[in-house]
């Protein structure tokens, strides 16, 4: 189950999610309340949905917990500008 999970994560955060639903609902079901929330976060900010449902069924946040989800979050962001970023040089200058 471990190795199957981390082919999940390198073939995508939102395929991960997905398998992980699949085996686990239960666990889904601890974390969220409704499935709006899931759904928006698979499309939005997949890997910090990832980490929450990882950390969140314990019960509560903890302080390391919050550090993992800050990570998600920056995760999050590279993926959505980091091509932007890449790319600045590809534009002609006018």
């Amino acid at each position: 189950m471990g190795c199957l999970l981390a082919i999940m994560l390198l073939a995508g955060p939102r395929s991960a999610i997905f398998f992980w639903w699949l085996i686990n609902p239960n666990r889904w079901d601890a974390a969220f309340d409704t499935f709006i929330w899931p759904l928006l976060g698979s499309l939005f900010l997949p890997w910090t949905t990832l980490i929450f449902v990882m950390v969140a069924p314990r019960g509560h946040l903890s302080g390391f917990d919050v550090v993992w989800l800050a990570f998600a979050v920056i995760a999050d962001l590279v993926s959505f500008f980091g091509g932007g970023y890449g790319g600045r040089r590809q534009i002609a200058p006018y």
